[in-house]
């Protein structure tokens, strides 16, 4: 801008020159509009420059191959740069056409969707691998889409009685229901390829009194207040999560959501305030008993003769320990039940209550468990560990045929010298 606000003024290029600490063919590429600010001139040639035109052939015919693809080509041709590079020059300079159908909103025009205070929950599950547990952690969560509360349950896996044990415990914590719950096209709630509700999962929408609205074709944004907090929740919680069982992680996540999610800040017509004071303004519908689906995993006996489910054990008869047995629990019901691979029922228990960290045992197992390990005691005295036992003849023997020839003793009597080359 100085040296041509100087140039309008009459000055020399010479003069311009002296005036900024500059060379004259500087000036004067920026008076001829050779440079421009900011944008530093490549001292070297562009390495790309030579294979843009068939780069951009390529990616008119095919606008999705790919770039390593496309790097594997240029390399035969003669590019001599790494992949980082060339996938890099290939971004800066934009060869790449736009696919209206893959681009998602980026660079469109978006608009705030208006959500009613307690008109909508908005689900969706977050899967991550490598728990401090072992296996897969999955956590459905559940967001009040008008003030964006959210709660999660963990579970073990994503199958529709699960995730109707998920979202009514996930609705319990929010206080209540809502008109309308809003999912993604979910395999166990939505028929692959259409709008319509699973015919196994309309009688659940319908106990809870919802109605249920899956998303548009590849536009997961339409639940973005669920999306934002998978995004929220994994980032601060899971991230920096430091409990070694899904019993502490669960209780760690009911805090996480409780405090500092609901403190997160928000404006509402000019007025600050937080998640939490705007969902405590919501009214929900009040919830019924739990949906009474039926959930079956599979556990594996311990040496106690008694396996684990939710933070508890319950027994089962002795002399299964190693096998799998399956846990049937009915929701809202106050006991499971305990099978057999195949089915035969084996034992019933009351439910304890989640995480408690309590044994229940039948007495009729008690008694047997304790007959078997009785019957393993022995009056016998204990070997004396601490005597010296030498080396018995007969392991000599055996070891001296091992050994054959190599084993022989030296011979230094004659005599017997004699008795051996004889025999």
């Amino acid at each position: 801008m100085e040296v041509h606000a100087l140039k309008e003024r009459g000055w020399t290029i010479t003069a311009i020159a002296t005036h900024l600490g500059r060379d004259r063919k500087t000036i004067r590429a920026y008076l001829n509009g050779e440079r421009a600010p900011g944008i530093r001139m490549r001292s070297a040639p562009d390495p790309l420059e030579p294979f843009a035109p068939y780069l951009t052939q390529r990616l008119a015919d095919d606008p999705h191959v790919w770039a390593s693809a496309l790097y594997d080509e240029v390399v035969a041709l003669g590019y001599a740069l790494s992949y980082p590079s060339f996938a890099r020059q290939v971004r800066q300079a934009q060869l790449r056409p736009h696919c209206e159908a893959c681009a998602g909103v980026k660079g469109r025009d978006t608009v705030e969707i208006v959500h009613p205070p307690g008109e909508e929950i908005q689900w969706d599950w977050f899967e991550r691998r490598r728990s401090p547990w072992g296996g897969t952690l999955y956590v459905l969560l559940g967001t009040l889409a008008h003030s964006s509360r959210v709660r999660g349950v963990i579970c073990e896996s994503m199958d529709q009685a699960h995730l109707i044990d998920a979202m009514d415990r996930v609705m319990r914590k929010l206080g209540g229901t809502t008109r309308v719950w809003r999912v993604d096209r979910l395999a166990t709630v939505i028929v692959p390829g259409s709008r319509d509700v699973q015919a196994s999962f309309a009688p659940v929408a319908k106990h809870y009194g919802a109605v249920v609205e899956p998303c548009p074709p590849r536009r997961g944004n339409r639940k973005g207040v669920v999306e934002s907090s998978v995004r929220f929740v994994s980032g601060r919680w899971w991230r920096t999560m430091t409990d070694v069982d899904p019993e502490s992680a669960q209780r760690s996540l009911d805090r996480f959501c409780e405090t500092v999610a609901d403190a997160r800040a928000r404006r509402v017509s000019e007025l600050r305030t937080t998640v939490g004071e705007l969902a405590d303004a919501e009214v929900l519908a009040a919830l019924p008993a739990p949906y009474p689906a039926t959930m079956v995993v599979e556990r594996i006996v311990s040496a106690n003769a008694t396996l684990h489910f939710r933070g508890n054990r319950y027994s089962v008869p002795p002399g299964l320990t190693g096998s799998t047995l399956q846990v049937h629990q009915r929701l809202g019901g106050d006991s499971l039940e305990i099978r057999s691979i195949v089915g035969a029922p084996l034992a019933t228990h009351r439910l304890a209550h989640d995480g408690a960290g309590v044994v229940v045992r039948d007495s009729a197992h008690s008694v047997a468990l304790e007959r078997v390990v009785l019957v393993q005691f022995t009056s016998k005295r204990p070997c004396d560990k601490k005597a010296h036992v030498g080396i018995s003849d007969a392991a000599l023997t055996e070891a001296a045929r091992l050994l054959g020839d190599a084993g022989r003793a030296v011979n230094v009597d004659l005599e017997d010298y004699a008795r051996l080359v004889a025999s």
